[in-house]
């Protein structure tokens, strides 16, 4: 083969080709080492920021809820003894009253007058009967002397006795006009507050024909319930135990909560409603439950000792049930099914599904979900 011969124009071609070729390979090599060093570059902390709370154990009580109402523990209807015209009616409508408190006053004086007409026919009486007796005596000595005849004696014995009667009718009669006259004012037979009256001043008043007002007893005060018989042993074994407490809470929570013990249980199951009548007996200071209210009824029966609770913020609820999310080894959410028990204000008791000392997430569960870092936080 014979060689060609290069000229210097061929040789400064391939030179440039070569230094195109190096500028080119290098500039590839810095790209991709570009690229590299990217991918090699930490990613940016997108863990969740959410609050946790430790899984404990504590004595949880067990309650029995029903709704019931309340009742007067007494009510009666105030009506007069005796009759006449009303004179002053001394408390006013819905008063709160002691016992023995004035409320109403009829006109006496009817009733003074026939007082102090008794004491005065006993007054005379009275005389009357020292009078007999002087006799008496004095006959006695007499015929014993012999100088009075028997029937004499026996005729002065006689009206002394008669004297002592009709004094002892006088009393009577007095006793009674005084009865009368303290008839004429109506006082509170027991603590509790008066209703709306049904008479004023100058209304003529019967006897029991005419009611004055209505007083009931405000405190203690009873709340009636009808557990079912399905409760009827677990009730029972409670109060095998002791005396069985209760909290008794208005229907829409916003009264005063009321405390108090089981006093009264019926020996008869409704065959119709297959329920029983029970009954609470409620300190109400104040008054500020009236009879007639619906409340809630809340009968401890049992406590539930080392019971592992959880706040129920932290519960999620799907189409399989109620879980929650629980902090892993990796800082990852953990989703867990769990099987619930009683609520004791805001926790709740798990029967299955938690062990104590487990991390449960409480808020931001809306962005949560199976497997997601988080990052607790205080």
């Amino acid at each position: 083969m014979r060689n060609m011969p290069m000229s210097i124009g061929d040789l400064s071609g391939a030179a440039a080709a070569a230094v195109i070729a190096v500028y080119a390979f290098t500039g590839a090599g810095k790209a991709a080492n570009e690229t590299v060093r990217a991918a090699a570059a930490p990613v940016a902390d997108d863990a969740l920021p959410v609050p946790v709370a430790a899984v404990v154990k504590k004595t949880v009580p067990i309650f029995l809820d029903y709704v019931g109402t309340t009742e007067a523990i007494r009510s009666v209807t105030l009506q007069a003894k005796v009759t006449g015209y009303l004179a002053r009616q001394a408390l006013p409508d819905g008063a709160d009253v002691k016992q023995g408190d004035l409320l109403y006053r009829l006109d006496a004086r009817d009733y003074q007058a026939a007082l102090d007409q008794n004491k005065a026919q006993a007054a005379k009486d009275t005389a009357a009967l020292e009078y007999a007796r002087v006799t008496q005596e004095r006959g006695a000595i007499l015929a014993k002397q012999g100088w009075a005849t028997r029937a004499s004696y026996d005729q002065a014995t006689s009206g002394l006795q008669q004297s002592e009667s009709t004094l002892a009718g006088d009393k009577a009669a007095v006793q009674q006009s005084q009865l009368n006259l303290d008839y004429t004012e109506i006082r509170a037979p027991f603590a509790g507050r008066l209703g709306r009256s049904q008479v004023h001043e100058g209304a003529l008043i019967t006897v029991a024909g005419t009611a004055f007002n209505t007083l009931i007893q405000l405190d203690p005060i009873y709340a009636t319930f009808n557990p079912s018989e399905t409760d009827l042993s677990r009730i029972s074994q409670a109060l095998a135990r002791g005396p069985v407490t209760a909290e008794v809470l208005p229907s829409d929570d916003s009264g005063p909560h009321l405390s108090g013990k089981l006093s009264f249980l019926d020996n008869t199951v409704d065959r119709a409603t297959g329920t029983i009548t029970a009954r609470i007996t409620l300190d109400n200071l104040g008054g500020n439950v009236l009879p007639g209210q619906y409340v809630r009824v809340r009968l401890h029966v049992a406590d539930l000792k080392d019971a592992v609770v959880v706040p129920q913020a932290a519960l999620g609820s799907s189409q399989i049930g109620k879980f929650v999310y629980v902090m892993g080894a990796d800082n990852k959410a953990d989703q867990r099914y769990l099987s619930l028990g009683p609520t004791e204000g805001e926790l709740v008791v798990v029967t299955k599904g938690l062990l104590e000392g487990d991390r449960v997430i409480t808020g931001n569960l809306q962005n949560l979900s199976a497997g997601k870092s988080v990052r607790p936080t205080s």
